[in-house]
């Protein structure tokens, strides 16, 4: 019997985060892939198929991208798939999850190797991106509860589970309407930040200045992540000054990289430090112009989402915290910049944090004040 709650999941993800419609093409992927993920890709494609559209699953195995970059030299390693070049482009619909059982499977792998693979894709992204931004295109990103991911949580998987569908509503009789009510309250978020300027963030751990100034704020209440919750910007590329330091652990292609802490001037990375793998955090900082800059500035809202579970589908939405994402901006935002990466870094502001727009003290201690 397949359990109500990933039939909700199902629901929510192809009728209300892409809307599938009768004759779309829906990309249908799981990265990597293992069985754990059958009952959710089961359940996702009989979504799709009641609303009329065509799946194409693209399953890819966990030790693909290990063996890439054991293996592969760097012809190999830069090689599109035409098989993704196509979807990127021609795709209606895109629902992927990932089911990872070992998480730290790429950890000692050479990072200037994982650039070269991601950097690979960077144009056929951006234009992916750029067909999202105009509409042409919707994409929805999850994951599949398992023990890797439990593991990093300090849950067990039962508890991990629950903790999963709490945050995403599949747990509620009526999920899309929580998914609907979190839109609204935080649209009227966003839209207040309209014709806002000048930024001021403080607390233990920042004191930095940006600038939003024509930047608009995106909603983000379950279109394109579950779970969700949070709103964001593309600040001005060469604005950001001062220091901040991300309470948070971050773990990015497999390594886990603690207490990172940045300093900006004219909004460009001039000093990095790390208290673990700070080597892996410099090397990220080098792959190209873009990397130094930041894509993207975010207020965590989700406050069913309460500690770090070392996963960023979860960790940049804590309710109570900021983040701020290195390297690619989201066209949507008003971002221009570019990169091949894009690492997401959160600080908690529940204690102490502020921050101010055009002088105007609008948000204290990890709620808003407007």
């Amino acid at each position: 019997m397949v359990d109500q709650r990933v039939s909700n999941l199902a629901d929510i993800l192809v009728n209300y985060s892409v809307e599938v419609e009768r004759g779309h093409t829906v990309h249908i992927g799981c990265w990597p892939f293992n069985p754990a993920a059958i009952p959710y890709l089961q359940e996702v494609t009989r979504s799709v198929l009641d609303a009329g559209g065509h799946p194409l699953l693209d399953l890819e195995p966990e030790f693909l991208g290990y063996l890439l970059l054991l293996g592969a030299d760097d012809d190999q390693l830069g090689f599109v798939d035409p098989r993704a070049e196509w979807m990127f482009k021609n795709l209606d619909r895109s629902i992927v999850l990932t089911c990872e059982e070992n998480t730290r499977r790429l950890t000692n792998t050479d990072p200037q190797r994982q650039a070269i693979l991601a950097g690979a894709y960077k144009e056929l992204q951006e234009e992916f991106y750029e067909r999202a931004a105009e509409g042409s295109v919707r994409w929805v990103y999850t994951l599949v509860p398992t023990e890797g991911y439990a593991q990093n949580a300090e849950m067990s998987l039962q508890e991990f589970q629950s903790y999963y569908f709490r945050s995403t509503y599949a747990d509620q009789d009526d999920p899309i309407t929580y998914l609907q009510a979190m839109g609204k309250e935080q649209e009227r978020l966003a839209k207040w930040f309209d014709g806002k300027s000048d930024v001021t963030i403080r607390g233990p751990n920042v004191d930095l200045r940006l600038s939003i100034k024509g930047r608009p704020f995106i909603n983000c209440s379950g279109q394109e992540n579950l779970p969700d919750g949070e709103i964001f910007t593309g600040p001005v590329e060469d604005s950001a000054e001062g220091w901040i330091r991300f309470s948070y652990p971050a773990v990015e292609k497999g390594r886990e990289v603690t207490g990172v802490e940045l300093k900006f001037d004219k909004g460009k990375v001039v000093e990095a430090s790390a208290d673990k793998n700070e080597q892996f955090l410099l090397a990220a900082l080098e792959v190209d112009e873009g990397a130094r800059y930041i894509g993207e500035f975010a207020f965590g809202l989700n406050y069913e989402i309460t500690q770090s579970v070392k996963n960023i589908l979860f960790d940049e939405k804590i309710g109570g915290s900021i983040h701020l994402a290195l390297g690619f901006g989201y066209p949507e935002s008003g971002s221009k910049n570019s990169s091949a990466i894009h690492w997401d870094l959160i600080t908690d502001m529940k204690e102490g944090g502020e921050v101010v727009i055009d002088d105007e003290l609008v948000y204290q201690n990890g709620r808003f004040l407007i």
